[in-house]
């Protein structure tokens, strides 16, 4: 019988049960998976908490999962029962050992990849892939300020940025995430509760700061992020880790510099099965190349998820979190 950690309504993590689910016969364009390893990011904290809205309960969160194709649905040919398989994609439903998903949300995995390290990076990888190869296309000898550098986002942007030629300033909020973002490929470490963001922003690039910031942090991170952009640079807000921005005010962006800001997200850039297919695909070849290593700092047994978001939330882990089934 399958499982799942389901939630009867929004709210903490004390919502969610470990509960025996139905998986039916896969229905037209769709597969049936079962999982291996599954992947946990902030954005399952905003469907779980209700800052992004779910339709129906019981609800089903997660976004990422790597695992094997076990049955499939009708006119699916692009797939083989047997496949590996992975995902970073909507509608919710990964937190669960089995479960139906649309094959053109699948990409398959090469033998180089292991199903632990597929689903500790999908989300955050393609998240990272599209922030500094699309949204800003990073270029050697750009500086940029990367908040959170700690985090599974962060560690895999560090890293992928120093192959790139970039110089990577990230804020950190210990000493000890500090050592592990330099590890990653952090060139600058700012500790932005004992240190003005901007200022150090500054004082590193000669007065001139940065032409873009990527900001997953949100709403007690937007000042200094804005702050530390060179004239005509771009803010590139994908995350509401403190919270969400409200109250912002365009002129702001003027009187700073004729600055730019974007809040894209994932799901727009993967739309097209193509371009989600590409983005995997160079993925999937940097972190085979070694010039990405995904760290895998905390395993949890699906079982144990809210035990998984009360650390993510309080800010205990770093790198990227999986669940085992």
């Amino acid at each position: 019988m399958a499982h799942a950690i389901t939630i009867d309504q929004c709210g903490g993590s004390e919502q969610f049960k470990y509960a025996e689910v139905d998986v039916p016969e896969p229905s037209a364009g769709e597969v049936t998976v079962h999982h291996e390893a599954i992947g946990m990011n902030y954005i399952d904290v905003y469907f779980r908490s209700g800052l992004y809205p779910i339709a129906d309960f019981p609800a089903v969160v997660g976004m990422e999962a790597a695992g094997t194709v076990t049955a499939l649905g009708p006119g699916v040919s692009e797939f083989n029962i047997g496949d590996r398989i992975a995902y970073a994609a909507l509608p919710i439903g990964a937190y669960s050992t089995d479960r139906n998903i649309k094959a053109s949300s699948l990409v398959k995995l090469p033998d180089a990849i292991d199903f632990e390290t597929a689903a500790a990076m999908m989300l955050q990888g393609l998240t990272v892939q599209y922030l500094i190869r699309q949204t800003y296309e990073v270029k050697q000898g750009d500086t940029v300020l990367l908040h959170a550098a700690a985090g599974g986002v962060g560690l895999i942007a560090s890293q992928w940025l120093k192959h790139l030629g970039a110089t990577v300033i990230g804020t950190v909020g210990t000493s000890a995430k500090a050592e592990l973002a330099r590890a990653n490929g952090c060139d600058h470490t700012i500790l932005y509760n004992e240190e003005n963001v901007a200022e150090r922003v500054k004082e590193i690039t000669g007065g001139k700061g940065v032409p873009v910031v990527y900001d997953s942090v949100g709403q007690s991170t937007l000042e200094a992020s804005l702050d530390s952009l060179e004239p005509r640079g771009l803010l590139v807000s994908f995350g509401n880790a403190s919270g969400p921005v409200t109250d912002f005010s365009f002129g702001t962006l003027a009187a700073k510099g004729s600055l730019y800001v974007t809040r894209p997200t994932l799901m727009t850039y993967t739309a097209d099965p193509d371009n989600m297919r590409a983005m995997a695909e160079e993925l999937f070849d940097v972190v085979a190349s070694g010039k990405v290593k995904i760290a895998i700092n905390q395993r949890y047994p699906l079982s144990e998820a809210a035990k998984a978001h009360d650390a993510l939330e309080s800010r205990q882990t770093t790198g990227s979190t999986i669940f085992t089934v």
